[in-house]
């Protein structure tokens, strides 16, 4: 696919590297001093920071103005996530603070964003009476709109899902960025159907977004000085533009209509080619559609980060099953053997939930031994909070102790620490080329950057390097989390 003739190419442009890391320069804008302003802040996964740089693009051509603090805000809005009772308990706590200010700042409009948003519509409107707008994922253009409505004195509230919005014509304004890594949502929604997942109900069903604007966004973040673009998608893995109709599966395709379609290995190329001084990572993976052709691309070019996520979720096939995530344990493992074997050297993080409905003590060996025989760089672990209308909680019952979930998930961040730890042992003494990000956390006489491998790598700050600059970096010692060295 696209290895003879292409629907379109990227042209590759000469870039003067002694500009690199340096914004382009913008014409100046006027500034309305009437202007409103509007604060945001964002909760839970990376498509979640990626959606309130959309947002910032509408309010931004609708004439609001960011501030950095709440307290100066007329419109203060909070992106929410509805994937975990503790990210809401976190969301209702920042509302009775916003609460607080209103009190003394009756003008003030607070909205409600994103996944929360659309699960608790009614909810946030009769409960949280500081709430003056609530949008879903899917109605973020009809922000300005929404804010009018609310000024006459009544509720903006627009959460319709759509099958078509992917927001592939805006241009997202770049908040809290470092001016070296970016991300592009290249899909929206989901259509798997995870029993403990609210993603498909809140932001619903599957759709890609045209390619040839994710193009042109790496281009545009390229020239202004980024070195880095992350590719977002609840399931990137399954990205497909099918320009003859709606969606398909790839596999499902005539010979003629995949050579008139991008899947995910195609769209990673035709981004790794925009230019090779720019690094290209992924998230999140799905283990049912990693596919060889996915690994051969990345093995292919040296600018696609060799890191993968791929939530494995239990290593319990029964658990697995009950999830209903598509695979089983030993599929699972098989696809961390062709990445393996594909990608010597590929990073590979995931997604661990203890204590899901039926979980036995036998199960949750079996995700300890899983843990063993895979040997993660790093994970994201949790234990399981039942989310109101998904599957598992409509067809089983929340039948393992807190307790028992706790103590099952202590094992398992404790395992997964030690894995961890031995893994960037491994790395002592290996050289690895460095995108400087910044200054170290812990020193100003530091800096810090990640390897191709997600790992974080502190180093001695050196004349003349800046962030967005390419360094080799020789791994003298690590901690668990960091590695540290010096340059070479």
């Amino acid at each position: 696919m696209f290895d003879q003739e292409p629907l379109f190419r990227v042209p590759v442009k000469t870039i003067d590297e002694s500009r690199q890391g340096e914004a382009l320069a913008m014409p100046a804008k006027v500034v309305d001093p009437n202007a409103r302003t509007y604060y945001i802040e964002s909760y839970g996964c990376q498509m979640n920071f990626s959606d309130s740089e959309i947002v910032a693009s509408i309010l931004a051509e609708a004439g609001f103005l960011n501030t950095t603090t709440y307290e100066d805000a007329d419109l203060v809005l909070i992106n929410t996530c509805a994937i975990r009772d503790n990210a809401e308990q976190r969301v209702r706590g920042r509302l009775q603070l916003f609460n607080a200010v209103k009190r003394t700042k009756p003008d003030m409009m607070v909205g409600v964003l994103g996944c929360m948003a659309e699960r608790l519509k009614e909810k946030l409107l009769e409960e949280e009476k500081i709430v003056d707008l609530v949008v879903g994922p899917d109605a973020y253009r009809d922000l300005p709109r929404l804010v009018d409505v609310a000024d006459s004195g009544q509720k903006g509230v627009n959460v319709i899902l759509s099958k078509e919005e992917t927001y592939a014509d805006i241009s997202p304004v770049r908040l809290n960025s470092n001016g070296i890594s970016a991300f592009i949502s290249i899909m929206r929604g989901c259509d798997n159907m995870c029993a403990f997942c609210v993603v498909p109900f809140t932001r619903g069903r599957e759709r890609s977004r045209d390619p040839r604007s994710i193009l042109a966004e790496a281009q545009a973040l390229f020239e202004g000085g980024y070195r880095e673009v992350t590719l977002l998608g609840q399931n990137v893995d399954s990205y497909l533009w099918f320009g003859g109709g709606a969606k398909k599966d790839f596999r499902q395709l005539s010979p003629e209509e995949q050579e008139q379609s991008v899947n995910f290995a195609g769209l990673l190329k035709l981004v790794a080619n925009v230019s090779p001084l720019l690094r290209v990572r992924f998230s999140t993976s799905h283990p049912k559609d990693m596919t060889d052709e996915v690994l051969h691309a990345m093995a292919a070019h040296e600018n696609i980060c060799n890191y993968i996520h791929l939530p494995v979720q239990s290593g319990s096939s029964a658990v697995l099953e009950r999830m209903n995530r598509g695979y089983d344990r030993a599929w699972y493992l098989q696809r961390i053997q062709r990445i393996r074997e594909i990608i010597p050297d590929c990073g590979i993080s995931s997604d661990i939930i203890t204590g899901f409905c039926g979980e036995t003590e036998d199960d949750h060996q079996e995700t300890l031994s899983l843990l063993e025989a895979v040997q993660y760089d790093m994970s994201y672990m949790f234990f399981y909070s039942e989310r109101p209308g998904t599957q598992a909680q409509r067809k089983f019952e929340d039948d393992v102790p807190e307790e028992e979930k706790k103590r099952r998930l202590n094992e398992v961040i404790r395992l997964q620490n030690h894995h961890s730890l031995l893994r960037n042992k491994a790395d002592v003494g290996k050289t690895f080329r460095v995108l400087v990000e910044g200054p170290s956390r812990k020193s100003d006489q530091e800096l810090c950057g990640r390897n191709d491998q997600n790992k974080m790598i502190v180093f001695p700050k050196a004349d003349g390097l800046k962030p967005g600059d390419y360094v080799e970096v020789k791994v003298e010692r690590c901690t668990s989390a960091t590695l540290i060295g010096k340059i070479v």
